[in-house]
């Protein structure tokens, strides 16, 4: 069986029942610098799991291994059961990036039909394009805009647009950069209640990135990443008593100390 996303042939480790997303030594490199670093993690199935970290530390170079669209990834890397980039997941998968991804020229709901069309072909499934486009436009709150230009649209109303087209076909996995970045508190927490409700209603499982901490208390599960590694893979209640902190920022910034402190004893040693 072909499991490393290196294309070299070999076993997949042992991954935990209800794991959708399985990582072991995944790792990243662009010249001579480390993008990721030998990472290994679980996302778990049905749930929300938050990637976490400042800007610039791997969070988006993750995402796109984890959709089969990062080049050079070494590594095992296990999504839904295939190897990551398989064919087989592009319609299982839904991936929001960054930038929105939709045609300014088209109105909302063409963009909609037009990528509806791509992943569901042919003319017999005509009814069932209309239903998810209908149904992905009210997820998003977009009914009362769903024939207006993109081009037109606010920032927040044209994110929303692609997190409507990820939405079609009702993906098992939804990877998410940066959802809510740019968007005002009450669109924030509009979208929040949407991703609860996919997990609880669907049964999807959401990966969502944010460089943003009190989003961290919005997730089951949290990956705190920082300089291509991950710093702690756990719930925001045992990261909290793990670290003694009220909130999951100040969890972050001791562990991200005790990491700096723990280098310096280990250059220290080193230079001994």
């Amino acid at each position: 069986m072909m499991n490393n996303v290196s294309g070299v042939p070999g076993p997949l480790p042992r991954k935990p029942d209800g794991t959708a997303v399985h990582a072991v030594g995944l790792t990243v490199v662009r010249g001579s610098r480390h993008i990721l670093g030998g990472l290994r993690f679980d996302v778990p199935h049905g749930r929300i799991t938050g990637l976490l970290g400042p800007s610039g530390c791997g969070k988006s170079t993750l995402m796109r291994a984890i959709v089969g669209t990062q080049a050079k990834v070494t590594g095992t890397l296990d999504v839904l059961g295939r190897p990551a980039g398989h064919a087989g997941l592009r319609s299982r998968i839904g991936y929001v990036t960054q930038a929105p991804s939709v045609y300014d020229d088209l109105t909302v709901r063409q963009n909609l039909d037009y990528f509806a069309a791509v992943l569901d072909p042919g003319r017999s499934a005509a009814d069932r394009r209309h239903q998810s486009v209908t149904h992905a436009v009210s997820d998003v709150d977009l009914t009362s805009h769903a024939d207006t230009l993109a081009g037109n649209l606010s920032g927040g109303q044209r994110s929303r647009v692609s997190l409507a087209v990820a939405l079609l076909g009702t993906p098992e996995l939804l990877v998410l950069d940066e959802p809510t970045v740019g968007l005002d508190p009450v669109l924030r927490r509009d979208l929040w209640q949407l991703f609860h409700t996919i997990a609880a209603d669907r049964g999807a499982t959401l990966l969502i990135s944010s460089h943003v901490m009190d989003e961290a208390e919005r997730c089951h599960r949290l990956l705190l990443m920082r300089e291509g590694g991950i710093l702690a893979d756990d719930t925001p209640d045992a990261l909290r008593t793990r670290t003694g902190a009220d909130t999951v920022e100040a969890a972050f910034l001791q562990l991200v100390d005790e990491a700096m402190a723990a280098g310096n004893q280990s250059r220290k040693e080193t230079v001994r």
